[in-house]
């Protein structure tokens, strides 16, 4: 079975560098940070780094996905940080339209001072606005990501996902990525095959497997359970092989792509994709 795999990779250089990365990888598929993530300000995209970065892309029929900076925290009520957030949110999906990426992947975000359905409103708020200022990059689907639970987090139970997805408007431009670290973290075990359909099951039922656009396939640091979001080699932790030989061999997942936040570099995310390729039954 043909699947889109590859692994989250640098664009230290220039947005092109993503594409040699994804040779040096063996990844068909790759998720990037379009700009320095630790800082809320980027400099605008120039003609020249557009047209080589959707080039390469296309020389090497790669998906994208790009990943929000981790400052932005859509949940936030305090004035400054919200303001932020909004704006750097709306900034990338304007930086994704103009490079032509399909899928903006996010933390929902958390607030320490509000109930967690207050906090899911916060967001849904926010999203909602977002989607409706930035209605000429329709193609762009904002995809919340699952978390671990740690703090205040929203995103460790499906049901906050659908809910924020509901009270959003149920916008096509929503969608979800599976964090396998983070469901293990967050209490969701898929360890044995009757767990992993389990899990599925709920999340078609819950969500829906049309939301479903990106998955990260991380092993964990921490016990299943843990709320801790520790990434590990795939096989090296706690969630072991097995689940991610039943994540690479599901037909629903072939067209989901399937992207690595491992520890290391290229060398260390080509061991790690080489051992997903192998469990791929022909």
């Amino acid at each position: 079975m043909k699947i889109l795999l590859g692994a989250h990779v640098s664009i230290s250089g220039g947005l092109k560098n993503a594409c040699a990365h994804a040779k040096n990888t063996g990844s068909n598929a790759v998720q990037i940070f379009t700009k320095n993530q630790l800082q809320w300000s980027a400099g605008e995209l120039d003609s020249n780094e557009i047209s080589s970065f959707k080039k390469c892309v296309i020389s090497q029929n790669l998906t994208v996905a790009a990943h929000l900076s981790y400052l932005v925290n859509p949940g936030s009520t305090d004035e400054v940080i919200k303001e932020k957030s909004i704006s750097g949110i709306i900034n990338e999906i304007k930086r994704c339209g103009l490079l032509g990426i399909k899928y903006l992947v996010f933390h929902p975000g958390s607030n320490k001072y509000l109930a967690e359905e207050e906090t899911i409103k916060q967001i849904a708020l926010n999203l909602s606005g977002i989607i409706q200022q930035t209605a000429e990059f329709k193609d762009v689907i904002l995809v919340l990501e699952t978390t671990a639970g740690q703090g205040n987090q929203i995103g460790y139970r499906l049901e906050h996902i659908a809910r924020v997805i509901e009270l959003a408007g149920n916008s096509e431009r929503l969608g979800v990525c599976i964090d396998t670290c983070h469901i293990f973290a967050a209490g969701y075990d898929i360890r044995t095959l009757p767990e992993y359909n389990k899990f599925m099951k709920d999340f078609e039922n819950i969500i829906g497997f049309d939301k479903l656009k990106v998955m990260h396939l991380n092993d964990s640091l921490r016990p299943l359970g843990s709320k801790v979001d520790r990434h590990a080699p795939i096989g090296k932790g706690y969630i072991g092989l097995d689940a991610f030989r039943f994540i690479v061999n599901d037909k629903r997942l072939k067209v989901v792509p399937l992207i690595v936040e491992t520890p290391g570099s290229d060398g260390e995310h080509k061991i790690d994709l080489d051992i997903l390729k192998n469990m791929v039954k022909k």
